[in-house]
């Protein structure tokens, strides 16, 4: 039996989920302390009772944005598989769909931050390698033992670019059109048979 958090655990919860969505939604210099504050619906002031610095709670946000944008990534692909889908196919169409491109808010953290992830301090970089890793790790698991070890790193930064460049495009028919040409493509070169 799952003890309830106490208030200060759930206060803490409440302050990670929210930068959590705000980094997603505006990247890590997009977002100050006072802002992701404001949006959990606390004060500034608290906020150094939960975290010994900005980057402490960068660390955490990015953690559970991982968390969250796998479990969304899961439910999608999970909804394509029982329609018929190879596992594959199901992560690519669900990672490229027009869904993922208008809800960077909920989705991998990895392509809302990967150009801003270089420019971090060292333990924000180790979190966003750990989230690079996992997203190559989430596509590996989707291929044939058989295939190169390298083929996962392609594929994932095919989809991570390919949502990026989408999202730059905005949501509209030449960013649909592209997140399509990915889709077929990668499909056409690695989608196996069942």
């Amino acid at each position: 039996m799952d003890a309830k958090p106490s208030r200060r655990e759930a206060t803490h919860d409440r302050i990670v989920e929210a930068a959590a969505r705000a980094i997603r939604r505006a990247g890590y210099q997009g977002v100050g302390v006072a802002d992701i504050m404001k949006e959990a619906g606390l004060t500034h002031g608290g906020f150094y009772a939960h975290f010994a610095s900005r980057n402490a709670l960068l660390v955490e946000a990015l953690e559970r944005a991982g968390q969250d944008g796998l479990a969304n990534m899961t439910r999608r692909m999970a909804q394509r598989q029982a329609a018929g889908a190879s596992e594959f196919r199901a992560l690519v169409e669900s990672y490229l769909s027009d869904a993922h491109l208008t809800g960077a808010e909920h989705g991998c953290p990895v392509a809302a931050l990967c150009s801003e992830m270089p420019r971090q301090a060292a333990e924000v970089r180790d979190a966003s390698a750990l989230r690079v890793q996992g997203m190559v790790k989430l596509v590996k698991k989707t291929l044939p033992a058989s295939s190169q070890a390298e083929a996962a790193m392609v594929i994932a930064s095919t989809m991570v670019g390919a949502l990026q460049l989408a999202r730059a495009l905005g949501n509209n028919a030449q960013a649909k059109a592209l997140l399509k040409a990915n889709r077929q493509s990668l499909l056409a070169q690695h989608d196996q048979p069942d």
